[in-house]
């Protein structure tokens, strides 16, 4: 971990959630590692608590390197799981012989689970709590390198469902289950539960929270987004108007919070939008592989044109 002379955070970095949309802030923090950039702490929420994860376990292992091949491992193992195949099963076993996840894609099945969760709820769509990146993240996760003193500080947050409030997971906390609780979508899954307490993603009070890394007084703050801020036209449809709704959710906060960062700090941001335009909302649900290859190509472009405030 490197500091300033005062002590102080040097580099802290903050990712964004945006399910597979996360792609995109993949290919630039990979991009940014492998030309020698380094941080003192991170925040994430959802995808990017995930990314962040990755690449702290993997830095402590085995340096850069190390937290790109992290970073890249659980990218892989997301694809080959096609993590949404046990939801979009709903449909093949009411429509047998269809099989509209092979067939369409998950981002186009995802549009289909959407206007079944308006009309049935969540529960009838996925009555046992299946959350298919449990096994994922139980093979991945090493808490005991997130814990070591090498480390670099890691904050993840998820949101308390009855106060709205957002909590903060230190290294030594982040669990599966914490990672599970920054990236539940209510939507899809129940929440995750938590010292008694129901937690949804993180992103609903944060997107992600930058008080945990502006508390250590850094010099510089790079964010990485994976959300669009610019969506073109105006939603007319049900499910149209409440993607947008919810993408503006996503963003309040944080840029609330950017918009009252001190004027002193040296604040550096990978925006999405030019990565993003054209794609439906459903598309953060698309974990196929030339998608996801064509937003991480994006991300390490963009490394080339930063926007610096």
């Amino acid at each position: 971990m490197t500091t300033t002379p005062s002590g102080h955070a040097g580099t802290v970095l903050a990712l964004q959630g945006g399910g597979s949309h996360g792609a995109y802030a993949w290919g630039v923090l990979d991009a940014l590692l492998a030309d020698g950039f380094r941080y003192d702490a991170v925040c994430g929420v959802s995808s990017g608590a995930i990314l962040a994860a990755m690449a702290v376990q993997g830095e402590v292992r085995a340096g850069a390197e190390g937290a790109r091949a992290a970073m890249a491992q659980f990218w892989d193992r997301l694809v080959a799981t096609n993590m949404f195949a046990p939801l979009t099963g709903h449909f093949d076993r009411w429509m047998p012989g269809f099989e509209i996840g092979r067939t369409f894609g998950n981002s186009l099945a995802m549009q289909g689970m959407s206007a079944m969760v308006n009309l049935f709820g969540a529960g009838a769509l996925n009555p046992l709590g299946h959350n298919p990146l449990r096994p994922i993240l139980e093979d991945l996760l090493d808490p005991a390198a997130l814990s070591d003193r090498r480390a670099p500080r890691l904050f993840i947050a998820a949101t308390a469902v009855e106060s709205g409030r957002p909590r903060i997971f230190p290294n030594r906390d982040i669990t599966v289950d914490a990672l599970l609780a920054s990236s539940c979508l209510p939507m899809l899954f129940p929440p995750v539960t938590i010292d008694g307490i129901a937690y949804w993603d993180g992103a609903y009070s944060g997107n992600p929270p930058l008080a945990p890394l502006l508390a250590l007084d850094p010099a510089r703050l790079v964010l990485i987004r994976a959300q669009s801020r610019l969506r073109a036209g105006v939603p007319a449809q049900q499910n149209d108007i409440l993607n947008r709704v919810q993408e503006i959710a996503f963003q309040t906060a944080i840029d609330a919070e950017c918009a009252m960062l001190p004027a002193s700090l040296d604040f550096i941001e990978y925006p999405a939008d030019d990565a993003l335009a054209g794609l439906p909302p459903e598309s953060r649900a698309n974990t196929d592989r030339a998608f996801l290859d064509r937003l991480f190509a994006a991300g390490r472009a963009a490394t080339r044109r930063p926007s610096a405030a």
